[in-house]
C-alpha cells in the first residue's frame, strides 16, 4: 500500500477523450514495434502497440495484448512511460492552480518545525525533530538524569537541549539522492554504536552499515541488499537477513563485528517458499528471535544473547495452520518464598481461529512448550470462522456479530461482537491488553500486583478499557442537545426513509433500521448500532521493561493525534502530547459516524463517514475508500489533506469490507480465498446506499484504494461503474491472476494462502479469472460500461517490488484503447510506498486530491 493506510488519497480531472479502438489486423491486432510507439491520438494520449500473447492453463486461453510492457529495459516501453506521463501532465494542466492552492492549504496547517515527545532507551532519552523546509526528521537523543528518570525532559521545538546529540540526520544523509528511506535503526544498549539501513532506489533492498555514533566513524563491513539486521545487546555481533530473487527473506546469517563479510556463517534457512524469515532480540534481550511464517503458519525458534554461536532451536514447533508468537516476563517476588515466577506468554490459534492468550508458568518444566499450555487469560470469539465448530458446535454457521462470552475472558470482554484478541504485553509494573470489538481497536490496563493474585488464584484477570477523554464541550458528550438530535436527524432522516421503504432488516443494498439506533451498544438483535465516538488506539513508545507508567495513542477522523501516559494503580493519565494542526482547525466543526449497511448476503457491514458539520450530506461529493485484505483493519486515523475536501462539503466515507481485520477473523476469512468477491460487493453495496439514501451523488463520487486495494478499485469499476465519476487507484494489484500464477515474481508463492493457488488448483484460476480487473476490463469501444465506466487516475512506480508497474501500465493501456477517460502518474525514482521526503509526498497528495475534487466538479 501506498503510504500506510493513509486512506486519505486524491483528486480529479476532465477533459477530452477521443474515442479510440486502435488498428485491427486480420487477427485482432499486431501491430509493428517503434513506428507505433511515437503514435499520439489527436488528444496527445500516448497508443500502445497490441502484441498478442497467449496464456494457457487449465483449458483456458487468454491472449494479453500488452504482456510487452514487462521487459522494463525496452526501449520501447521506456518510451511509452514517458509518453504516460507527459500526457498526464498535460491532462492535469488545467488544475495546477488547484493543486497549489491544496499544497498551500496542506503546508498552512502542518507545523514544520516540531519535535516527538522523548523515549527513554538504556541510559538515554531518543526524539526526532523536524524543521521547516526539511524534508526528513533528524533522530537526537540526551542522556537519562539517573537510573529512576522516567519523566521525559521537556524539549523546546528548534530549541537545542544540553547535552542534546544527533544521532541520524536524514536531510544530510540523503544529499544527492532522488529517493531516501531508512530501513531499520539499531542501537547497542551501551549507546554508542548504531546499525542503520538505507534505500535509495525504492527497491526495498536495504543496505546496512555499523557507525560509531559518537565519532562518526563507519566500520569496514556493508551488508548489501538485505532485508534486515540487528545487534546484539553488546554490539559484537550482527544477525541480518539475505533475501532472494522473489525478494523473499529466507534466510539468516551470523557475522562477528570486526571481522570480513566474506567469513559469515549461515544460521538459518527456510525451505518452504511460502515461508518469510526475520531476525530480532525479545523484549528482554535475553534471546535472540528468528520469526518465520507463512499467512497461516508461523513458528518462533530461540538463541540466548549470552550464546550467540549456538544454535536455534524452536519453542514449539510449527504445525500447520497455526500461527504464534511468544514472548517472555516474570511475576517479581510473587513466588510462594518470594522468588521470581518466570513466565512465558504464548499468543496463538490452535485452538481458537480468533486467538487466545496462555501465560505459561516456566518453573513447570523445561522447554519445549505445547499450544494450549498454561493459564488461559483472553480467547477470541469462534462465530463466523471457519473452524468455529471445532471451538463450539454451531459456531461457524453463526453471525460474525453475535455477541460472546467465555468464563475464562476478562469481564470487560464477556458479550463483546466480533472479538479478536490481538496481544498482551507484561512489563515491570502493569499488563496491556489489545483487542477488538464491534470493529475498533481497544486496549485494556491492570497492575502487574494484581495480574500475578489473578493468575495464581486462577480467575480472570481484571482488566480496566482505556477510554480515550471526550473534548471538553464535544458535541458528542451530550445526546440532550436539541441541535445535536436536529443535525442527526437532518443527516439520517433519508437513511431512515430508505430503511422503512424497504422494509425493517432488508437484507438487499440497504441500511437497516436496526443497525441505526441512536446511541453506541447493542441493539435489539445483538447488533452495534451508530458509533459517535470512533477512534484508533494503540500501545506505543514503551520499549522498556521497567518504565512505571504505560503510554497509548489515539487519534480519529476529526482529532489529531495524542501521545498519553497512565499509571494503572492510580488511574492518572497525563497527556504528553497532541499533534498540532494549525490554520483554524476546530475538529468540533466535523462530524464523524460509523453506521452498519446490510450486504446483498445478509451481512452487515460497518461504514464509517465524516462530513464538515455545517454542511448538509445531501447529494454530496463524495470520496470512498477502502482496502479489505490481508487481515488489516482501515482503522480511523487524522489526516491534514483531508481538511481541505470536508471543508468543500466532500462527505469522507469508508466501508470497512470482508478480507480485512475490523470483526476479526472471520471478517478476513469471508473476504479471501474463494470469498474475494465479497470483498468487492461489500464495497458496491455501500456506496450504493448512501447513494439511494441521498447523501452522495453517484455523478460525484469518487472511490481510491492502493495495493491490494487498487485491485478493489479495478473490481468495482467493472462491477457497478455507475456509482463512480472517478477512481484512483494507487499501485494497483490489476492483473493478479497473471502475477500469481508466476512463482518466479516477488511474493507470488507467500501470497497463494491469501488468493489462492490458481498454477495448481483449476476451481481457483476460474474464480480468480472472474474478477482480476486487468482480463475483465472494457477491450473496446463496444463494451456498453465504456458510456458510464468512470474516470481513472493511476499512480506506481518503476521500482515497486510489491506490485509490479507493469499491471497498472497493462490495465492502462487497455482501458485507453477502450475509450475509458484514464490517465496515470509513474515514479522513475520509487518504490511501493511512493516518493520520500514530506514536502515531497505533500506535493502528491495534492496532485492526486487535485483529481479527485476535479472529477467531484470542484476546481477551486
Amino acid at each position: 500500500m501506498r503510504v500506510a493506510l493513509d486512506w486519505d488519497r486524491d483528486a480529479g480531472i476532465i477533459a477530452c477523450m477521443t474515442d479510440f479502438r486502435g488498428e485491427q489486423g486480420a487477427t485482432g491486432a499486431q501491430e509493428s514495434g517503434k513506428s507505433r510507439q511515437g503514435r499520439l491520438d489527436e488528444c496527445g494520449m500516448p497508443i500502445a502497440k497490441r502484441v498478442p500473447t497467449k496464456r494457457v492453463f487449465h483449458g483456458d486461453t487468454f491472449i494479453d495484448e500488452y504482456e510487452w510492457l514487462r521487459d522494463k529495459e525496452s526501449q520501447d516501453v521506456q518510451d511509452y512511460v514517458a509518453a504516460q506521463n507527459r500526457y498526464c501532465e498535460q491532462r492535469m494542466e488545467a488544475l495546477k492552480n488547484l493543486r497549489t492552492t491544496l499544497f498551500d492549504e496542506f503546508k498552512s496547517h502542518v507545523q514544520e518545525t516540531d519535535m516527538s515527545v522523548p523515549t527513554r532507551m538504556d541510559g538515554y532519552w531518543y526524539f526526532t525533530r523536524t524543521k521547516e523546509g526539511q524534508q526528513y526528521a533528524v533522530q537526537c537523543r540526551v542522556p537519562i538524569r539517573g537510573a529512576d528518570d522516567w519523566d521525559p525532559p521537556t524539549i523546546e521545538i528548534g530549541v537545542p537541549m544540553d547535552g542534546e546529540q544527533v544521532v541520524f540526520d536524514t536531510n544530510a544523509e540523503a544529499q544527492d539522492h532522488d529517493f531516501f528511506r531508512v530501513g531499520g535503526m539499531d542501537i547497542s544498549k551501551d549507546g554508542r554504536w548504531m546499525l542503520y539501513g538505507t534505500d535509495t532506489s525504492g527497491d526495498e533492498r536495504y543496505d546496512f552499515r555499523i557507525r560509531n555514533i559518537e565519532t562518526g566513524d563507519e566500520l569496514p563491513e556493508v551488508f548489501e541488499g538485505i532485508g534486515g539486521a540487528c545487534f546484539t545487546p553488546d554490539a559484537q555481533w550482527v544477525f541480518y537477513v539475505l533475501l532472494d530473487d522473489a525478494w523473499r527473506p529466507y534466510a539468516v546469517m551470523r557475522h562477528r563485528v570486526g571481522t570480513p563479510i566474506t567469513d559469515d556463517v549461515e544460521v538459518y534457512r527456510e525451505q518452504d517458499e511460502r515461508f518469510w524469515v526475520g531476525i530480532g532480540l525479545s523484549f528482554d534481550e535475553r534471546n535472540l528471535v528468528i520469526g518465520t511464517g507463512s499467512k497461516t503458519t508461523t513458528e518462533v525458534l530461540l538463541l540466548s544473547t549470552d550464546d550467540p554461536e549456538g544454535e536455534f532451536r524452536a519453542f514449539i514447533p510449527r504445525e500447520p495452520d497455526v500461527e504464534y508468537d511468544v514472548s517472555f516476563s516474570r511475576f517479581e517476588g510473587a513466588g510462594e518464598h518470594g522468588e521470581d515466577i518466570p513466565l512465558a506468554v504464548v499468543y496463538h490459534n490452535a485452538l481458537n481461529p480468533n486467538f487466545e492468550i496462555d501465560v505459561i508458568d516456566m518453573r513447570l518444566h523445561e522447554p519445549p512448550y505445547r499450544l494450549g499450555e498454561g493459564v488461559r487469560v483472553a480467547v477470541g470469539s469462534p462465530y463466523g470462522c471457519e473452524h468455529g465448530d471445532d471451538v463450539e458446535p454451531g459456531a461457524s454457521s453463526m453471525p460474525i456479530g453475535t455477541p460472546y462470552s467465555n468464563p475464562c475472558n476478562p469481564a470487560i470482554l464477556q458479550g463483546a461482537h466480533g472479538l479478536g484478541i490481538e496481544g498482551i504485553s507484561i512489563h515491570r509494573h502493569y499488563v496491556a491488553l489489545q483487542y477488538r470489538a464491534e470493529s475498533l481497536a481497544h486496549i485494556a490496563v491492570m497492575t502487574k500486583n494484581a495480574a500475578a493474585e489473578d493468575f495464581l488464584a486462577g480467575r480472570p484477570w481484571r482488566f480496566t478499557e482505556l477510554v480515550p477523554h471526550a473534548l471538553e464541550g464535544d458535541w458528542d458528550v451530550d445526546e440532550s442537545v436539541d441541535e445535536i438530535n436536529v443535525e442527526r436527524a437532518e443527516v439520517w432522516g433519508a437513511l431512515d426513509q430508505l430503511a422503512a421503504a424497504q422494509g425493517e432488516g432488508s437484507a438487499v443494498h440497504g441500511i437497516s433500521r436496526k443497525a441505526m439506533t441512536s446511541s453506541d451498544g447493542a441493539t435489539a438483535d445483538a447488533m452495534p448500532g451508530e458509533t459517535r465516538r470512533l477512534y484508533s488506539i494503540g500501545l506505543g513508545g514503551n520499549p522498556s521493561y521497567d518504565a512505571p507508567r504505560i503510554r497509548y495513542s489515539f487519534a480519529s477522523y476529526t482529532r489529531p493525534g495524542e501521545l498519553h501516559d497512565i499509571d494503572p494503580a492510580t488511574g492518572e493519565d497525563r497527556l504528553l502530547k497532541r499533534a498540532t494542526v494549525l490554520g483554524g482547525f476546530e475538529p468540533r466543526e466535523y462530524m464523524e459516524r460509523r453506521v452498519w449497511v446490510t450486504a446483498r448476503d445478509g451481512e452487515r457491514i460497518p461504514v464509517s463517514l465524516v462530513w464538515r458539520r455545517d454542511v448538509p450530506a445531501c447529494d454530496s461529493a463524495m470520496f470512498v475508500t477502502g482496502y479489505g485484505a490481508y487481515e488489516i483493519s482501515s482503522d480511523p486515523g487524522f489526516s491534514v489533506s483531508r481538511i481541505s475536501m470536508l471543508d468543500r462539503g466532500v462527505l469522507y466515507a469508508v466501508p470497512h469490507i470482508r478480507g480485512g481485520g475490523e470483526m476479526g477473523r472471520a471478517w478476513y476469512e469471508q473476504g479471501h480465498l474463494l470469498n474475494k468477491k465479497h470483498s468487492f460487493e461489500d464495497f458496491v453495496d455501500a456506496v450504493r446506499a448512501l447513494q439511494r439514501a441521498g447523501l452522495a451523488s453517484p455523478v460525484r463520487t469518487v472511490a481510491d484504494g492502493g495495493s491490494a486495494g487498487g485491485l478493489l478499485m479495478g473490481a468495482v469499476a467493472n462491477m457497478a461503474p455507475e456509482c463512480f465519476a472517478g477512481i484512483e487507484a494507487d499501485v494497483p494489484f490489476v492483473d493478479a491472476l497473471t502475477s500469481i500464477l508466476d512463482p518466479s515474481l516477488p511474493l507470488t508463492v507467500t501470497e497463494w494462502d491469501e488468493w489462492g493457488d490458481p498454477l495448481h488448483n483449476a476451481d481457483v484460476y476460474r474464480y480468480m479469472k472472474g474478477y482480476t480487473p486487468y482480463e475483465n476490463a472494457p477491450a473496446d469501444a463496444n463494451d456498453a460500461r465504456v458510456a458510464v465506466f468512470p474516470k481513472i487516475f493511476i499512480t506506481t512506480s518503476m521500482n515497486d517490488t510489491r506490485v509490479l508497474y507493469v499491471e497498472p501500465m497493462k490495465w492502462l493501456a487497455r482501458l485507453q484503447r477502450a475509450g475509458v477517460d484514464a490517465v496515470a502518474k509513474i515514479e522513475v525514482e520509487a518504490g511501493h510506498g511512493g516518493t520520500s521526503g514530506r514536502y515531497k509526498q505533500w506535493e502528491e497528495i495534492s496532485y492526486e486530491n487535485a483529481w479527485c475534487l476535479g472529477v467531484m466538479g470542484i476546481t477551486s
